[in-house]
């Protein structure tokens, strides 16, 4: 009964944090617009969920949080640094197919976003059978190295979060 009511409580506890973290003010009023917010939500669009995503270690998911901040902001810094530092035609822009592990829809998602959301890197396409993504990298001297370390950095621990 609990489960049909709350059927993603993941999602649910994630949206009312969200929720709060837009309104940037804690009271109780948004607290429980959070709260009605993250259960609302996951309810009316259940039935649009083909299955629910399973997660082997949910604390790995707060190791993998701190990882990509972390890369954002080096990377903030490193794009700062191109764009004031570097003529244009120094730039080497370069397009790199990144060999996907992953095989959990919802884990190439997040591994694709992941990507995009680190400045100087885009996700651009994932390939028709799902096995490979490819990247754009504003500026990159080894491209061997950027996929490497995109495995070792997100790939690898997406794969211990998701089956």
């Amino acid at each position: 009964m609990l489960r049909r009511l709350i059927p993603h409580p993941l999602l649910s506890l994630a949206l009312t944090l969200i929720w709060l973290a837009l309104v940037n003010k804690i009271t109780l009023g948004n607290v429980i617009l959070g709260g009605v917010l993250g259960l609302l939500i996951p309810f009316l669009t259940a039935p649009y969920w083909p299955g629910k995503p399973r997660i082997r270690h949910p604390l790995k998911i707060v190791e993998y949080i701190l990882v990509v901040l972390w890369d954002i902001v080096v990377a903030n810094v490193q794009i700062a640094l191109i764009i004031l530092f570097k003529p244009n035609r120094d730039l080497k822009s370069v397009w790199i197919t990144i060999p996907l592990d992953l095989h959990a829809p919802e884990a190439i998602t997040v591994l694709a976003g992941t990507i995009t959301m680190t400045p100087g890197t885009v996700s651009a396409m994932l390939s028709s059978c799902g096995t490979s993504i490819l990247v754009h990298a504003l500026h990159c001297e080894d491209p061997t190295a950027v996929r490497d370390d995109i495995k070792s950095r997100y790939e690898r621990r997406l794969l211990e979060i998701f089956p």
